[in-house]
């Protein structure tokens, strides 16, 4: 499993009937998404270097080497130490990240997600924060600047 942007390696997790409602919102989802082609978001992939989210099916074809199903507790300390390792806080935010690429388009999103991080017992901010110390992460969105526009978001 590897990273279509960067090349390394990525965590897949399945998605939650829950977070598959709220994606199926997000405005920059359903615009990237060609045409003559559907899309399921029954699983995505997290980068453990660029933090770059890939949605279902294009995670299914970086995940093309591995058969089987999709891991029930998937390592998500592989992404950083700085990450939370309970998918209830984990699934939340990786998939917020990966929406705050277009926090306009995927603003309700982001919120419901972010609050659900928050209800789950970790603080999305400082995971974030952590993010942009840990030299092993590169994120291909500007963190420290979305954590500004977040935490308006949030409070």
């Amino acid at each position: 499993m590897t990273c279509s942007a960067c090349g390394s390696p990525t965590v897949r997790f399945a998605v939650p009937a829950d977070y598959r409602t709220v994606l199926s919102t997000a405005g920059s989802i359903s615009t990237s998404v060609p045409d003559d082609h559907t899309h399921t978001l029954d699983s995505c992939t997290i980068c453990t270097h660029c933090l770059v989210l890939e949605f279902g099916d294009d995670a299914e074809a970086a995940d093309s080497e591995m058969d089987g199903p999709v891991p029930t507790d998937p390592d998500f300390s592989r992404v950083s130490d700085a990450f939370p390792t309970t998918p209830e806080q984990a699934v939340p935010l990786a998939l917020a990240i990966g929406l705050a690429e277009s926090l306009a388009m995927n603003r309700s999103a982001i919120e419901t997600l972010l609050r659900d991080v928050e209800r789950a017992g970790a603080d999305p901010l400082l995971v974030l924060d952590r993010l942009q110390r840990d030299p092993s992460v590169e994120p291909a969105i500007d963190l420290g600047r979305r954590q500004h526009q977040l935490e308006q978001l949030l409070y």
